[in-house]
């Protein structure tokens, strides 16, 4: 009996601790409701596999940092379940894991499985073999797609329960999210759509989460799934029922890269801009996509033509490196809103106009305990209102928080915090360390052109391209024959056109096993027309024509039905003869056989299939194959590969894929505002750079694909370059500017809700990355001081303050100056001086 009594004892405390660890979800028209209670939170978009596993605690950790409460990603159905049955979570795709790692810094998880994800990542997510299944239709009420969507979700949730991560089971996991997007093109499946956005609602609270269910930009979400708002801006969004709350899961920190196009950038001053008004207006809960965007690996991003760099100018970018100011301001604004916490959650906003595009946002806790948001919407004219008989200045485009109703704690338009340059022009011989490949000896291996295995195969037509290669390459051969009739030539040779059609994404022609021409799409548009004229005598012609997928598509109405590949080949001279060949006999070859051969692989390193004659290294040439070894670059800092002086390929480390790289397709060369206007209506062609470039040249290596000694590169170079120019880039140093105003507000974490402000003196704030500490003052100057960041000079006023900076900083990871003439003396009595300095930091 004692001993029974013992067991019931242990089990209830069993249960008591399960109890205390659990955490309960709810929500109302206010908020997420997070153990009782209403909570004000700040999320970002990490996707795990888009960095390396050992990476996500310091992703994670400087999320924590710059002021998130949570994680938010997608779950990728296609990496994860490769072949139907058999599933996959290592690596990069261990999700259990990446959860667990974000439970441990002690943030929440908002888990999207969708599981169509979109996030220009191939396919939307979607593994290609759902498509091959007889009669099944995606996204709509059709029961082979149900069945199989909802046999991967249960699958996810499953495993989060089976480790105890959802927030009822003690685990990090507060929200989930079914479908994706999905309002955006529910019109085009018509009535099927309505029944599938019910049914996927059902079958998701059916799971049993005890945590609340989200669908974005699906405006007829059933109770109980809380619809939500994606976009630029959402201050103006209204959930669909009085008792949801406002929520905000896709906020776009930047756009994200295709090649061809220039790189988009967004100004933080804009961005803080539209956080504060969504919260001003009854915002609760807000995500940043992309907090770390990371890199699409292999063959990961989607299409068309979107870029390997998944960088999307996050406030962490693609190395894992801190974007500043991006990072830090935003950082200050979240510290803003949170001290506004307890009177945004009780009760509604109170507004006031204060002019013309001016406006107060007032909530209450009692009469005389209130906080407020004052806002400048207007695009160009800076205004000074009058509000509780006080003067404030609203620059345009602007929004002041005001804890207390008095004192404002930060403005979205005006930047203190640091930037960092990570290898920029004006930084390059500081920062980066080049070690070029010129020396290296490389080997070769010329692909065949055309058929080049027994596992051919014809047909009297042109194949779809994705329904013939079911995704397991990029490239599709098409082969026949052109035969020109002796009587017509009469022994002469004819100049003869050849136009083909394409559905995408890109093609290069051959004429005799010789390339004649190149053609391709773009990402809005992949489909294109490549016209060539060859000379031709009498007799058989081979025509082959290789035709390349760069990415699946990934959005749009019905987008996994969207083809690829040729539908039309016209051959035609200039005396009306024409043919069309798109119904002869077409022999097809699946892949290149480099590819079958597994040349990239580190077992064929030293295969006797590879050519090697000393420094007759061939350049410039199509489908070429080229390895070569290299040390591991000495240091800590990120490694990137350059492949400027390349034309169009996939390159390889130890076996590892890095992606493909597109190097001779430049972006238009007009367009690019370097110093964008924040103030305005943003979208993603306003802010662009780099016009007349490439759109990415530099490729990440994660340092853990690096082994001491000789390590292997391979690179698959389709249209032609000069691999002696190919380079390994090492970060070895950053170099921090500040420059803050005496008249500049003090750090937004110096206010205390019961004392205000602790002080009132302005700080210049410098924070190198772990593990690095500043060696050099670079620049020192208080007065007027002139240029920027990078290419700073003194001005009429100048204040040699390099000794008061170099005490404070030297040797240290971060340091902070106040910013006074009492502490840093100076001439200039009558005038507002500015403090900036520039400093180097290394590991």
């Amino acid at each position: 009996m004692l001993r029974l009594l013992f067991l019931v004892i242990l089990f209830l405390e069993g249960n008591f601790w399960d109890v205390v660890d659990s955490t309960t979800v709810t929500y109302d028209s206010k908020a997420l409701v997070i153990d009782g209670k209403r909570r004000i939170m700040q999320s970002g978009s990490v996707h795990y596999p888009r960095t390396m596993p050992e990476v996500w605690p310091n992703i994670i950790q400087k999320a924590k940092e710059g002021g998130l409460d949570v994680i938010e990603t997608y779950v990728f159905w296609n990496y994860h379940e490769p072949v139907r049955g058999e599933y996959y979570f290592g690596g990069r795709f261990d999700l259990v894991q990446f959860v667990k790692d974000v439970q441990a810094a002690g943030l929440f998880v908002h888990l999207r499985i969708g599981p169509y994800a979109c996030a220009e990542w191939n396919y939307g997510g979607f593994p290609v073999w759902l498509h091959f299944i007889p009669g099944i239709q995606f996204r709509t009420t059709n029961d082979l797609f149900k069945r199989e969507m909802e046999r991967f979700l249960e699958k996810i949730v499953n495993m989060m329960k089976d480790e105890n991560l959802f927030a009822s089971q003690g685990g990090p996991i507060i929200l989930a999210q079914v479908e994706n997007e999905y309002g955006n093109v529910e019109w085009a499946y018509g009535v099927g759509g309505e029944l599938y956005v019910a049914w996927a609602a059902e079958m998701a609270v059916g799971l049993n989460t005890s945590v609340p269910w989200v669908m974005c930009s699906q405006e007829d979400a059933p109770d109980p799934i809380i619809n939500t708002c994606n976009g630029f801006y959402c201050d103006q969004f209204v959930p669909n029922s009085p008792y949801k709350p406002k929520m905000w899961t896709e906020n776009y920190v930047g756009w994200f890269l295709a090649f061809g196009y220039a790189v988009p950038f967004r100004p933080v001053e804009d961005l803080a801009f539209a956080v504060a008004r969504f919260f001003e207006m009854g915002g609760t809960f807000q995500n940043y996509y992309m907090y770390f965007g990371g890199t699409n690996f292999g063959r990961t991003a989607g299409g068309p033509l979107v870029a390997t760099s998944y960088d999307y100018d996050a406030p962490i970018n693609e190395y894992g490196f801190i974007n500043q100011p991006k990072w830090g301001h935003l950082r200050d604004l979240h510290i803003s809103i949170k001290k506004c916490e307890e009177h945004l959650v009780y009760a509604n906003a109170t507004q006031m106009s204060l002019g013309v595009n001016l406006e107060a946002h007032i909530y209450y806790k009692s009469f005389n305990d209130c906080a407020a948001f004052l806002a400048n919407y207007g695009s160009f004219a800076n205004a000074t209102v009058i509000f509780n008989g006080k003067s404030y200045f609203l620059p345009a485009w602007s929004v002041s928080i005001l804890p207390d109703c008095k004192n404002v704690i930060f403005n979205t338009a005006k930047v203190i915090s640091q930037t960092t340059l990570n290898g920029n022009d004006f930084t390059w011989n500081v920062t980066m360390h080049e070690s070029s490949l010129s020396s290296s000896s490389w080997s070769w291996y010329k692909e065949k052109v055309g058929i080049w295995g027994n596992n051919s195969f014809g047909a009297t037509s042109l194949l779809e391209q994705i329904n013939t290669t079911k995704d397991i390459s990029d490239f599709l051969w098409y082969t026949t024959s052109i035969n020109m009739d002796a009587n017509t030539m009469q022994n002469k040779t004819k100049e003869v056109g050849v136009l083909i059609g394409s559905l995408g994404h890109a093609a290069l022609l051959f004429v005799n096993k010789r390339p004649v021409a190149f053609s391709f799409g773009n990402h809005d548009d992949a489909s294109f027309l490549l016209s060539a004229k060859v000379n031709l005598s009498c007799g058989s012609h081979t025509l082959d024509v290789l035709s390349m997928m760069i990415g699946l598509q990934n959005y749009g109405p019905w987008f996994d039905v969207q083809g690829a590949g040729l539908y039309s080949v016209i051959v035609t001279d200039s005396e009306y003869w024409k043919e069309d060949l798109s119904s002869m006999q077409w022999t097809y070859q699946v892949g290149l056989e480099g590819e079958f051969l597994g040349l990239q692989n580190v077992t064929m390193a030293n295969s006797s299939i590879w050519t090697h004659q000393g420094s007759d290294t061939p350049i410039n040439q199509s489908l070429i194959w080229y390895k070569t070894t290299f040390f591991a670059p000495e240091g800590k800092g990120p490694v990137s590969l350059n492949l400027a002086g390349m034309g169009k390929g996939r390159a390889w480390v130890n076996g590892l894929d890095i992606g493909r790289y597109w190097s001779s397709f430049l972006s238009p060369s007009t367009g690019c505002s370097e110093n964008c206007d924040y103030r305005g209506t943003y979208d993603a062609s306003k802010c662009l750079k780099k016009c007349g470039q490439p759109a990415q040249t530099l490729y990440h290596v994660p340092r853990s694909w690096l082994q001491p000694g000789e390590n292997l590169l391979v690179i698959h170079e389709e249209l032609g370059g000069d691999p002696s120019t190919i380079s390994f880039l090492i970060q070895k140093g950053q170099v921090l500017c500040g420059r803050v105003s005496e008249d500049d507000l003090p750090p937004a974490d110096a206010w205390e809700q019961s004392l205000g402000f602790v002080s009132r003196t302005p700080q210049l704030r410098l924070a190198c990355e772990p593990g690095w500490y500043i060696v050099s003052i670079l620049f020192a100057s208080f007065g007027n001081p002139e240029g920027k960041c990078g290419a700073f000079i003194h001005g009429s006023c100048h204040t040699n303050v390099s000794p008061i900076v170099h005490q404070v900083c030297i040797g240290k990871q971060g340091c902070s100056i106040p910013v006074s003439t009492a502490k840093l003396g100076g001439a200039c009595p009558n005038m507002v001086k500015n403090l900036a300095v520039e400093a180097l930091c290394m590991a």
